[in-house]
């Protein structure tokens, strides 16, 4: 039997799943790297880091796997928007600019405010966000110009780490579209936006589409990571659209509610034309000519493991999710608000700061708990909001990442999301969707949709209770207000942070 290597290169770590012609994981490993945050809203990583830890990641499982000769393609997931800046001889120059790094206020509001937010939108179908990377761009032009005038060639995280495996420089479409750089419609790179920036265009690298093969492994890379060197390479495609993959959201009135360190909410579009006036993400999608509309929350996965780490360090995860049963619909009146990093849907705000509202004597640990995970929940509905005031018709919600792997949280997105919400056989979404991609690439389906439904299954699924429905609309309605009402504080408070 054939197998393909998908890798999702994430932000806490790399993830490499073996996956058969059946769509079985049949091996998976991981391996984590290094976080540096030098500075109040930095957040950056080395390149290297990702490159060595995805080469031990593929060893790990190349090193028990009898069958390696017979892994025929290998493709990418990987983490949005950060920057990798190389020089003319390919190597890097500074470390990699996160997408959770929120230095650049200054440098969006000099996008809007020189190209104007309508002709971006008309270009990127996107508004100026701290999370991109043109922002990111602007700010090594500005602070570390010496380091800019070598700039050669920029990537985005995983096309740096294919490179590293092929020599080959290219970026897919699915994630050229979060840089800002990208003319959404006409699949290209925009000579306007990098003549308005004093970019040069060179330094944008050649485009591809995500099944499209890049080329094969460098013999010393084959030979380290025991692989044959005619093992074929595929684009892959940004972490998001490879979720949307893995989890089969590939045809209209599919959505996406993918809880990792951010959430996300994804929404299948077969144009490019409809206008949602920058209040949600308007990306390429890893299918060939189709797009998606997308909703973030900054501190999805990332507020519940903050409040374990920091308020319940001796309990494990799973145990401290299933406490929440112990509390009510609503946490015994306490809520909170997913902000710890700032917030991007519908409020692109890096200054607002998470709250508890309603704290009382008589809450516990499993109240606190709830809460947060409700706050979480209420934060991705407020895109879900936003999709079907645009007419959106969302009856069934695919959910993947770490709010699939809790019964208790996956009832909870039901009763918010007022939809049925969907576990498949596998929860792997961007790792699965990656691979994917390199089935599809091989040959062995004609379509993505034909590998979606030979690959993913569904395993459970749970329906909205209606009295719980009722309730959190009610929540919901006060959850919406408590940004308005913090704001001012919040801002008051950033000079003693």
């Amino acid at each position: 039997m054939s197998y393909v290597l998908g890798i999702d290169l994430g932000t806490s770590a790399v993830k490499v799943l073996l996956v058969n012609r059946k769509g079985q994981v049949v091996k998976e490993s991981m391996k984590e790297y290094q976080l540096y945050q030098d500075h109040p809203g930095y957040s950056e990583q080395n390149p290297e880091d990702w490159y060595k830890q995805t080469v031990e990641a593929i060893k790990e499982i190349t090193n028990q796997f009898e069958d390696k000769d017979q892994i025929a393609g290998i493709s990418f997931s990987g983490q949005m928007h950060g920057l990798v800046l190389l020089d003319e001889k390919n190597e890097v120059l500074r470390r990699a600019i996160l997408w959770n790094d929120t230095r650049t206020t200054e440098q969006c509001h000099e996008i809007e405010q020189t190209l104007t937010r309508e002709k971006l939108l008309s270009i990127t179908k996107n508004v100026a966000l701290e999370g991109f990377t043109l922002p990111k761009i602007l700010w090594v032009q500005q602070h570390e110009p010496e380091t800019f005038k070598k700039a050669a060639t920029f990537l985005l995280p995983k096309d740096y780490v294919r490179f590293r495996l092929t020599g080959k420089l290219n970026m897919d479409y699915s994630d050229a579209a979060g840089t800002l750089l990208l003319d959404v419609a006409k699949n290209e790179w925009s000579a306007e936006i990098c003549h308005t920036f004093n970019i040069d265009k060179n330094m944008c690298p050649e485009l591809v589409d995500s099944h499209h093969k890049v080329g094969e492994l460098l013999p010393n890379v084959a030979n380290e990571i025991g692989l044959n060197p005619s093992t074929s390479v595929f684009a892959g495609g940004a972490d998001n659209a490879c979720g949307a993959i893995g989890s089969g959201i590939l045809e209209d009135g599919k959505t996406l509610s993918s809880i990792g360190t951010s959430g996300v909410v994804l929404s299948y579009e077969k144009d490019s034309d409809k206008d949602f006036n920058g209040k949600v993400h308007y990306f390429n999608h890893g299918a060939e000519n189709v797009y998606y509309t997308m909703g973030v929350t900054l501190a999805a996965g990332y507020s519940l493991s903050w409040f374990k780490n920091v308020f319940a360090p001796n309990t494990e995860m799973d145990d401290l999710v299933k406490g929440v049963s112990n509390s009510s619909v609503g946490a015994n009146g306490l809520m909170f608000t997913p902000y710890l990093v700032g917030e991007r849907t519908p409020h692109a705000d890096a200054n607002i700061r998470s709250s508890f509202i309603g704290v009382s004597s008589t809450h516990q640990v499993h109240d606190f708990t709830r809460a947060v995970i409700e706050g979480i929940t209420f934060s991705l509905n407020e895109s879900i909001e936003i999709f079907r005031e645009q007419g959106k018709v969302i009856n069934e919600v695919v959910s993947i990442g770490g709010g699939a792997k809790s019964s208790e949280w996956l009832q909870i997105q039901a009763d918010i999301f007022n939809a049925k919400v969907v576990k498949l056989n596998s929860e792997q979404g961007p790792g699965m969707g990656a691979a994917m991609l390199a089935a599809y690439g091989l040959g062995w389906f004609n379509s993505l949709k034909e590998c979606a439904d030979a690959f993913l299954k569904v395993k459970e699924t749970y329906e909205p209770i209606e009295k719980n429905v009722h309730q959190y609309e009610k929540l919901f309605n006060i959850y919406k207000e408590i940004y308005h009402s913090t704001k001012k504080l919040n801002d008051s408070l950033k000079e003693f942070r």
